[in-house]
């Protein structure tokens, strides 16, 4: 007997980036806000990082609210509803559930029930990837819209006094809609990883730490045991990072990365609009600029001045500052690159909605 053969899907040779959206929380945190947990001064962290305020989201304020919020807007942005959507994908290190994800939730909130929903955890270059993904889906055929949300609430995981990153870090989200196009909108994507830094930047404890200090809680006679209480603030997981190797790999590696992406779309960075990376450091930004030898025509998207480093929502939420201060850089082409823990990395040259 022989085999059917299997339907084709419906393939799209194009795909592009439709709308985008963004949600910045109302709580704005000030270097000298900053300067009340650590030994710092606002002069040091804008030299050092280029960072002034950072948003931060109230207590009653989810990973999930953000993301609907910035996918609301990028949905209608788009000119579709949210019904239409094929995909729905949130990249996020901050949701407070192993499982189930962020990303089932805010299809159900958005009205795109019974779309397929999953969750990126590739930390800052987790919109790279969820872009890199929504491409491929709409191309296949396997979706003709695909909603990508970079979500994070870094301030659930910091720890204030903690000197290598927490005052670095922001919240917020950034969203976009990737559909079908005439013409190609998002290049080919550059990613990878390099496990060999693995613990370069990191949680200071493991969930496993949590669940022994909870064993021995249990065993205590007094459940308000003022040791008990000190410990279980000493292992609650917060981040923290090598500054040295992040910054080195970031500025010698991620400009590489960089380079290779424009060689995939075949353009040159003459061609680009702008130029929308990671928002790390200020200084890291300066140094991939620099050594791409970008032309003073790219705008150069600097988010990090008034958002801090945002993780997974950096790159939506500062192309969107972009478009909001330089609407003539719609349908302009547009870098893009994300890197950060794991170590991760992934690029890709876009067309800007």
């Amino acid at each position: 007997m022989s085999t059917p053969v299997l339907n084709k899907a419906t393939v799209n040779e194009n795909a592009r980036i439709l709308g985008i959206g963004a949600y910045r929380p109302d709580v704005i945190v000030t270097n000298e806000d900053v300067c009340q947990w650590i030994d710092s001064s606002d002069e040091w962290i804008r030299q050092r990082t280029g960072i002034i305020t950072r948003h931060r989201a109230a207590a009653d304020v989810s990973v999930i609210d953000m993301a609907e919020g910035a996918a609301r807007e990028a949905i209608q942005q788009a000119g579709i509803e949210p019904s239409q959507l094929g995909a729905v994908i949130v990249s996020t290190v901050t949701h407070p559930y192993a499982t189930p994800s962020a990303a089932a939730a805010l299809t159900e909130r958005l009205g795109a029930t019974p779309a397929p929903a999953f969750d990126i955890s590739a930390a800052c270059a987790g919109y790279c990837y969820g872009v890199a993904q929504a491409d491929a889906l709409v191309r296949s055929g396997a979706a003709k819209y695909v909603l990508v949300v970079g979500a994070e609430k870094l301030s659930d995981v910091i720890d204030n006094h903690e000197r290598t990153i927490s005052f670095l870090l922001g919240d917020g989200a950034g969203a976009v809609v990737v559909g079908p196009s005439e013409t190609p909108g998002i290049g080919p994507s550059v990613w990878g990883s390099d496990g060999s830094k693995w613990d370069a930047i990191g949680m200071t404890h493991s969930l496993e730490d949590v669940k022994k200090l909870g064993e021995s809680a249990r065993h205590s006679d007094e459940i308000d045991d003022p040791a008990i209480l000190s410990a279980t603030q000493d292992v609650w997981p917060t981040l923290r990072q090598d500054g040295q190797t992040v910054f080195r790999w970031a500025v010698w590696e991620m400009a590489k990365v960089a380079q290779q992406a424009l060689d995939a779309a075949g353009i040159e960075a003459t061609d680009l609009a702008a130029f929308v990376p990671h928002q790390a450091n200020m200084r890291i930004i300066d140094e991939m600029v620099k050594k791409l030898k970008l032309p003073e025509s790219v705008v150069i998207g600097r988010d990090i001045a008034q958002a801090g480093n945002t993780s997974a929502a950096s790159i939506p939420l500062a192309t969107h500052r972009l478009l909001q201060e330089n609407p003539g850089l719609s349908g302009g082409l547009a870098l893009q690159i994300g890197f950060g823990a794991g170590l991760v990395f992934g690029a890709q040259v876009v067309v800007l909605p």
